[in-house]
C-alpha cells in the first residue's frame, strides 16, 4: 500500500475509532484479520499482512458473512481478543519514514502484570507483520513469524531496516467519486483480487486443456505405432495364398522352404523360414489367422485414431478460444469454458464411479477400463456380476491373488499392449507379487464357471491362455 494512500486512512481512522473499544476478532486467512471497532455503518477494520500486498482499511461487511468467512483464530487473534478485549482505543499513528501503523490501547482499569498497550500493523512488503507490544514496547505476540533484529518475541520492537522492505510499486489510489479513501481502497484492491482470480483460473484451464491435449497427442502417437506393429494385413493374406499354392512343388530342407512366387510377374523362386514340424497347410492356417487379426485391428485403431482426432481438434479449438477470452478478459466465455469442462468432467466421472464396492480400477495405454478385485468375495463378485460375457479375465495361476477384468464392449480383438498391462496388475496383486516373473492365465469370462458350493474367488476355466510377466502397477488408476 502506498505511504499517501496510508497516511489518508490513518488520518480518516483516527477520527473514528478513538475512544472505541475492540470488539470481535474475524480470522479471514493466516495473515489477514477483520476486527470489530463498533464502527456501525463504517464497518469493520481489515488489517492483511500478506507479503504480496499488504494493507490496511475500512469494510463493509455482515458479521454472519464473516462469521462463515472466518478460520479457526490464530494464537495471535486469540491473545488480541483476550488481553485488548473491550479496551478503548486512545490513538492511531503512522510513522513518518515507513508504512506502520500504530493502534494505542488505554492502560487497563485493573493492575495486569504484562499489559499489552500497542498494536502494530507492519506494512513492509517481505517483512509485514502485526505485533502486540507490552508497555515496555517489547513485542509479546506476533501474526507471522518474525523476520530479523527488533522483530523478535521479548524484542524491544524496532521497525525492520529499509533492505528487508520492500518499496511499495502500488500506485496512489484515487479518492473518485467514494466518500472515504478506505472504500476506495476497498474497491481497489477488490478489483485486484478479481483480476488475479481471473489471471488464475485462466492459467489452471489453459494447464488443464493443454494436459488433455498432450494426453490425446500420446495416444494417437500409441495408436499409429500400433498400425505400424500390425504390418500390412494384405501380406500375411498373400503369404497364405502363396503357400497353399506351393504344397505340391515346394522343396524343404529343415526349416527352409523354397517356393515359387506366382503372385510376381516373373515367379521367381523366394525362401522362406518355417519350423520343420508344421506343414506348409498349418502355416498357411497360420498367415490367414493373422491377416484376420490385423484386418480387424486396423480397422477398429482407425476408427480410434479419427476418435481422437476430431477430440484434438476440439480441445485446439477450445485453447483457441480460451486466449481469446483470456487477451479480451472475458469472464463469461472463461466461465462457460470452466463449466463445460466440469459438466464433461462430472459426466465421465458419474460414469466411471458406478458402485463396484471392493475394486480398484484402472486405465490402460490404449484407453480400455481395467478392473482389479480386492477380496476372494470381491472377486467373485466383479467375475460373475459385474464382467461382460466379451470382458477379458486374468489371474495368475497357482497363486491366490485379484480377479482382473478389462472391458470389451465392442467385442473386439485387445490391443496386446493392454493385455500384458493387465496382466502385470493380475501379477502385482497376487501372492506372488514380488516374484521377478509371475505366470497370468487368461480367458474371455464366458469360458469361465463356478464350481457349485466352491469357496469365493475360485473359477473354473474352460480355454485360456497364459503369459509371463514382471509384476507391475504402471497404468492410470482412475479410481
Amino acid at each position: 500500500m502506498h505511504q499517501e494512500t496510508l497516511k489518508t486512512i490513518v488520518a480518516e481512522l483516527e477520527g473514528l475509532v478513538a475512544g472505541r473499544p475492540l470488539g470481535r476478532v474475524f480470522q479471514l486467512s493466516p495473515a489477514s484479520l477483520a476486527i470489530d471497532f463498533h464502527l456501525r455503518q463504517h464497518g469493520l477494520l481489515f488489517i492483511s499482512v500478506e507479503p504480496a500486498a499488504p494493507r490496511l482499511y475500512l469494510v463493509k461487511r455482515g458479521l454472519r458473512e464473516l462469521e462463515r468467512k472466518a478460520i479457526s483464530p490464530s494464537p495471535f487473534a486469540q491473545a488480541l481478543q483476550a488481553m485488548l478485549g473491550d479496551a478503548p482505543v486512545g490513538s492511531v499513528t503512522k510513522d513518518d519514514v515507513e508504512r506502520i501503523v500504530r493502534f494505542h490501547f488505554a492502560a487497563p482499569a485493573e493492575p495486569v502484570e504484562r499489559p499489552i498497550t500497542t498494536m502494530v500493523a507492519q506494512l513492509t512488503g517481505r517483512s509485514a507483520n502485526l505485533f502486540l507490544l507490552d508497555d515496555e514496547q517489547r513485542i509479546v505476540h506476533a501474526l507471522r513469524k518474525p523476520m530479523g533484529e527488533g522483530q523478535q518475541i521479548n524484542e524491544k520492537y524496532q521497525p525492520p531496516p529499509q533492505a528487508a522492505t520492500r518499496i511499495s510499486r502500488e500506485p496512489i489510489i484515487p479518492l473518485g467519486s467514494f466518500q472515504t479513501m478506505s472504500e476506495a481502497a476497498a474497491e481497489y484492491y477488490r478489483q485486484l483480487e478479481a483480476d488475479e482470480e481471473f489471471k488464475s483460473a485462466g492459467a489452471k484451464l489453459k494447464d488443464r486443456v493443454r494436459r488433455e491435449i498432450t494426453k490425446r497427442e500420446k495416444l494417437r502417437s500409441n495408436l499409429q505405432q500400433d498400425l505400424v506393429d500390425h504390418g500390412d494385413a494384405d501380406a500375411h493374406k498373400r503369404l497364405g495364398d502363396l503357400l497353399l499354392a506351393n504344397i505340391r512343388n515346394a522343396k524343404r530342407a529343415g526349416d527352409r522352404v523354397t517356393l515359387t512366387d506366382y503372385y510376381s510377374e516373373a515367379q521367381p523362386e523366394i525362401e522362406l523360414m518355417i519350423d520343420e514340424k508344421k506343414s506348409l497347410q498349418d502355416a498357411a492356417a497360420d498367415a490367414f489367422s493373422r491377416y484376420g487379426k490385423a484386418k480387424r485391428a486396423v480397422g477398429e485403431i482407425k476408427e480410434r485414431l479419427a476418435l481422437v482426432e476430431q477430440e484434438l481438434a476440439e480441445l485446439k479449438d477450445k485453447q483457441t478460444k480460451l486466449d481469446e477470452a483470456i487477451a479480451r478478459r472475458d469472464e463469461s466465455i472463461l466461465t462457460s469454458l470452466a463449466e463445460g469442462k466440469q459438466k464433461t468432467a462430472a459426466r465421465a466421472k458419474a460414469k466411471e464411479s458406478k458402485n463396484i464396492p471392493g475394486t480398484r480400477r484402472y486405465r490402460s495405454s490404449d484407453g480400455y477400463e481395467v478392473i482389479v478385485g480386492r477380496t476372494a468375495r470381491d472377486n467373485d463378485n466383479l467375475t460373475f456380476r459385474v464382467a461382460r460375457p466379451n470382458d477379458l479375465w486374468l489371474h495368475a495361476g497357482d497363486y491366490p491373488g485379484s480377479h482382473v477384468i478389462v472391458r470389451n464392449g465392442n467385442r473386439r480383438e485387445l490391443p496386446q499392449r493392454t493385455v500384458i498391462e493387465a496382466a502385470q496388475l493380475a501379477a502385482k496383486f497376487s501372492q506372488a507379487g514380488n516374484d521377478s516373473k509371475v505366470i497370468i492365465h487368461y480367458t474371455p469370462r464366458k469360458f469361465l464357471s463356478k464350481p457349485k458350493g466352491s469357496a469365493p474367488g475360485l473359477v473354473r476355466m474352460s480355454s485360456f491362455k497364459t503369459i509371463a510377466v514382471e509384476p507391475a502397477e504402471n497404468i492410470e488408476r482412475i479410481m
